[in-house]
């Protein structure tokens, strides 16, 4: 048994965590470089936490500028152990509606400019991502939002697109009725991948601000209703995550899901192969693995 520590990824208009005792913003160095703001800890009701703001405070980086692999090295340094991604997405349909929640459990990668792995050349490694959420944890971001009085859909395809231009016409239809997409965002990936490579268990907890551009009735996305929307969003996503610590608890047992053991016959490159400078590296991501 060990010491839960959840790590909340903030999006969209979510930047801080209301509640933490000892709140400290804390600078941490990553081999990745640097990631997209100091990080917010403490304890929220007997429970270490750890805040992100994906985009940094004040919005300064981009779907694509993220820096996610320094992000997910950062938060595993510090020890976390439960990684929730709170993120703005559109909706493909009729039933999510603007202000709803979707727990998700699948992606579609459309990105094409973004670091996806931390592995490469001298130090190979195939984690699955066939089931890229932890059901544990997203069956407690579930509870919580319903115990917030939130909307929520549990269970859901998000279709990641690089941005940062929302999606045409022919795009939002094609993602809504060819591929059967649920909602749209532009940040979930690689981090959801990044986050398996680092065995952490990932929820991705999707908050809806509006209909993409495929809904008759509303025409092509509207970044002032959507700023709107986001505001009510942030408020309703504090309230979700402050209950995740009586959910989760303070302590925690292995995985049943082996999220924490992705690693374990991942890695390919034999070790007298392996590049000492990218193993170096990777001493917080598969320490563990890589000894």
């Amino acid at each position: 048994m060990t010491d839960t520590v959840i790590g909340i990824i903030g999006g969209s208009g979510v930047y801080d965590i209301d509640g933490l005792q000892g709140a400290t913003w804390q600078s941490v160095d990553s081999p990745w470089g640097n990631p997209s703001d100091d990080i917010l800890t403490g304890t929220l009701d007997g429970v270490k936490m750890a805040f992100l703001p994906r985009h940094g405070r004040g919005h300064v980086h981009s779907p694509t500028t993220v820096p996610y692999r320094a992000n997910i090295d950062a938060l595993k340094r510090l020890g976390v152990t439960d990684v929730i991604s709170v993120s703005a997405c559109g909706s493909f349909r009729e039933e999510m509606a603007p202000g709803d929640f979707v727990i998700v459990d699948q992606f579609i990668d459309r990105t094409f400019a973004r670091e996806k792995s931390f592995f490469g050349t001298g130090c190979v490694a195939h984690v699955s991502v066939a089931h890229p959420t932890c059901p544990r944890l997203s069956d407690a971001c579930e509870v919580a939002a319903k115990e917030a009085g939130i909307t929520v859909h549990k269970g859901g395809t998000y279709l990641a697109m690089e941005g940062p231009q929302f999606s045409t016409l022919a795009e939002s239809r094609m993602y809504r009725e060819v591929w059967n997409c649920d909602v749209i965002g532009m940040t979930n990936m690689p981090e959801a991948k990044l986050a398996r490579e680092a065995e952490l268990c990932y929820a991705s907890v999707a908050m809806i601000t509006d209909y993409d551009s495929w809904h008759p009735d509303h025409g092509e996305v509207d970044v002032t209703e959507i700023i709107k929307t986001l505001t009510g969003n942030a408020d309703k996503a504090r309230n979700l995550v402050a209950r995740l610590p009586a959910l989760l608890g303070a302590n925690r047992n292995p995985c049943e899901h082996h999220c924490d053991r992705a690693l374990e016959y991942a890695i390919l490159t034999a070790p007298d192969a392996r590049d000492p400078a990218l193993v170096a590296k990777l001493d917080a991501v598969a320490g563990r693995v890589l000894g």
